[in-house]
């Protein structure tokens, strides 16, 4: 068994570390991202790597800067055999990385080289992949550019979320990373290097990414809708006011409307953003490339509802423009 420090922050990393501990590793402390405020009291918080480290008495490290000197003199006297890195939120130095007999391997939530960067579970729902995966990654001084050591391919659902995605491959990056230490003690795993051609980056998500842009096609929005689920969210504007879109279905075909629901002759060739029909349990926007049907919602200020029960409070008609 092998003497570890665990680097991670956020809820994606709390699996690798239980499962980490469950195998029976000694987990020699545990280093996060300092405790910030949040919510609307702004009560400091722990991290919630932070919390499953204290439920199971583990040492916890909350550098500013990991790379300061007082900060790797902190991480030297730990003497682990091996760093294990899950989404920690800092960039580790060369002498940190070189520290430890087994170096610092990394839970990557993709399939390497493959959307290397901070949002691989995010874009890979945007950009409509069929499969993703976690790679365990023998850490270099580059972006995700180290040497492979094992991957597990994960199937993307059609109404994958990033939320679901996340928790599948957080499930899968836990089993992963266990498997990687017995094989690394055991001197069975061969590292692979990555093939650059195939490489792309997946960069940070912000905010403004979730301003819908009704020219896209519905399929596109869609799969971004999906994959910004539930931060930062999808939005576009009625009547002046942000409209959360949570849940939609793509209509690449006018012709597949529901029966009845046939598209009036003066919107048959409707600008995007129009609404083009109203139903009970839906509104139908036109795309620039077929109709997108919006199934839930959240209007500014309010709590996430049905589109059922949206319609109740707001008479949205055929016609209409969402900006």
């Amino acid at each position: 068994m092998m003497r570890v420090v665990f680097m991670g922050t956020p809820d994606f990393a709390v699996g690798a570390l239980e499962a980490i501990l469950q195998a029976g590793h000694q987990v020699a402390a545990v280093v996060t991202q300092p405790d910030k405020p949040k919510g609307r009291g702004k009560e400091i918080q722990m991290t919630p790597v932070k919390a499953c480290a204290v439920s199971h008495g583990i040492p916890v490290f909350q550098p500013v800067k990991v790379k300061e000197k007082e900060a790797v003199e902190t991480l030297r006297e730990y003497n682990a055999d091996i760093f294990v890195v899950a989404a920690f939120g800092q960039i580790l130095s060369e002498e940190i990385l070189s520290m430890p007999k087994y170096g610092c391997v990394n839970i990557h939530a993709s399939l390497l080289p493959r959307y290397r960067g901070a949002g691989p579970i995010q874009w890979a729902i945007i950009n409509g992949e069929e499969k993703s995966g976690v790679t365990i990654m023998q850490m270099d001084k580059g972006l995700d550019t180290g040497d492979m050591l094992l991957k597990e391919e994960v199937a993307i659902e059609p109404k994958e979320t990033g939320d679901s995605l996340h928790d599948k491959l957080a499930e899968a990056g836990a089993r992963l990373i266990v498997e990687a230490l017995a094989k690394l003690e055991r001197g069975e795993l061969v590292p692979e290097k990555q093939k650059e051609e195939e490489s792309c980056y997946a960069k940070r998500l912000q905010k403004s990414m979730g301003r819908i842009d009704w020219q896209q096609s519905a399929k596109k929005l869609d799969c971004l809708i999906r994959g910004l689920l539930s931060w930062p969210g999808a939005y576009t504007v009625l009547r002046g006011k942000n409209l959360k879109i949570w849940e939609v279905e793509a209509i690449e075909e006018p012709e597949n409307l529901p029966e009845g629901m046939a598209l009036p002759e003066e919107l048959s060739h409707a600008m995007p953003g129009i609404v083009v029909g109203v139903e009970r349990e839906a509104f139908y926007v036109k795309t620039g490339e077929g109709i997108l049907k919006i199934l839930a919602v959240q209007p500014e200020g309010k709590k996430r509802m049905p589109v059922r029960e949206f319609l109740l409070g707001y008479q949205v008609k055929a016609g209409e423009q969402l900006h």
